[in-house]
C-alpha cells in the first residue's frame, strides 16, 4: 500500500496539467461504486469520487436508487450523489458544467477524480470536447466526437450477462428488505410527487409500484395474508422491477461497447463475473477486479 501511495502522489504533481481523470464504467450492479471506494480509500488517499448516474444526482430514494450508504464511503468525498432536487430535471449539459467544476477544484489539489456510474450519457457529455446537448449519439453513431478534453483512464467493470441478470434479481430482493418498500410507501404518500416522467420518477421501482399505490391507496405495509390482489399486485411490481432493472443493464452494456467501437475510447476492461456471489466472491473480486484496476490506475498516474 505504501508503494502505490508513494506512487500516487508522485503523480499528483502532474494531474492538474495533464487533468488526469480515472473513469469507471460499467453496468448497473457490476460493483462500480465499491471497485471506486476500494480504490480511493486504500490505495489513492488523495481521491475524491463524482457519481455520474443520473438518478443518483437527486435527493431521496436512497434504497430505491441505490445510492452507496454513507457507512460503506470509507470517508471518500463524494459529489454530486444526492445533491440536487427532482424538478428541474438535471440534464446531461448540467452535469457537464457541474462535474467539470467539481473535476477542476479535485485537480487544483492534486488530487485524483473517479468518475463513477452507470449513465454513459453523462459520462459522454462531460468528456467530449464539442458536446451538442439535442443530438443522441447514442442513437446516432456518426455523431461522437473522438476528441477528449481530459487525459483519461477508462475502467469498464463487466460481467457476464446471464451472471449478472441472476445477481440483479437477488439485489432486489436485498433492496426490498433493507426497506425499499417502506420507503416507496413514504414517497407515494407526500401529496407532492408529480406525475411527470422525469427526476426521481424515472428511477426503476417508482412507476412499477406506482400502479400498486394507485391501486391500493391505504399506504400500509402490511399485506393481509388472505388479501390475494393486493399479494398479486405487489409480486407483479417486484417482477417488472427485475425485469426493467436486467433491462437496463443490457442497454448500458451496449452504450459502453458503442463508445468503445464508435468513438474509439480506449476501455480498460476487468472482469468480476467469477466474483459475482459465492463463499470465496470476496478474495476472487481482490485477485480478479482490485489488483488489476489498481495496476492500471497506477501506470496511469506515473505516464
Amino acid at each position: 500500500m505504501a508503494a502505490t501511495t508513494t506512487a500516487a502522489t508522485a503523480a499528483g504533481v502532474n494531474l492538474r496539467r495533464h487533468k488526469k481523470v480515472v473513469v469507471i464504467m460499467g453496468p448497473t450492479g457490476c460493483g462500480k461504486s465499491k471497485l471506486a471506494v476500494e480504490l480511493a480509500s486504500r490505495f489513492f488517499p488523495s481521491s475524491e469520487i463524482i457519481n455520474s448516474d443520473k438518478i443518483q444526482v437527486y435527493r431521496g430514494l436512497d434504497i430505491t436508487t441505490n445510492k452507496i450508504p454513507l457507512s460503506e464511503r470509507k470517508n471518500v468525498p463524494h459529489h454530486l450523489l444526492g445533491e440536487f432536487d427532482s424538478q428541474p430535471e438535471f440534464t446531461p449539459a448540467d452535469f457537464r458544467s457541474s462535474a467539470a467544476f467539481a473535476i477542476s477544484d479535485i485537480l487544483s489539489q492534486g488530487r485524483v477524480p473517479f468518475v463513477v456510474g452507470g449513465s454513459n450519457s453523462f459520462i459522454y457529455a462531460l468528456l467530449v470536447k464539442k458536446f451538442d446537448p439535442t443530438v443522441d449519439v447514442f442513437d446516432e453513431p456518426s455523431a461522437f466526437c473522438n476528441e477528449l478534453r481530459y487525459k483519461c483512464c477508462f475502467i469498464w467493470v463487466d460481467v457476464s450477462p446471464p451472471e449478472l441478470n441472476r445477481y440483479l434479481v437477488e439485489r432486489v430482493d436485498d433492496m426490498l428488505e433493507s426497506g425499499m418498500f417502506e420507503e416507496l410507501a413514504d414517497y407515494f404518500s407526500d401529496t407532492k410527487v408529480p406525475s411527470k416522467r422525469s427526476g426521481l420518477n424515472r428511477a426503476i421501482g417508482v412507476p412499477e409500484f406506482e400502479k400498486y399505490f394507485n391501486r391500493f391507496p391505504n399506504r400500509s405495509i402490511i399485506i393481509p395474508a388472505d388479501d390475494v390482489a393486493r399479494r398479486e399486485a405487489y409480486e407483479e411490481a417486484v417482477r417488472s422491477i427485475e425485469d426493467n432493472t436486467c433491462r437496463l443493464a443490457k442497454r448500458q452494456l451496449w452504450k459502453i461497447q458503442r463508445l468503445r467501437d464508435a468513438a474509439g475510447w480506449d476501455l480498460n476492461r476487468v472482469d468480476a463475473t467469477a466474483a459475482m456471489g459465492g463463499d470465496s466472491s470476496s478474495e476472487i473480486w481482490e485477485r480478479e477486479v482490485v489488483e488489476p484496476s489498481v495496476k492500471i490506475v497506477k501506470r496511469f498516474l506515473m505516464e
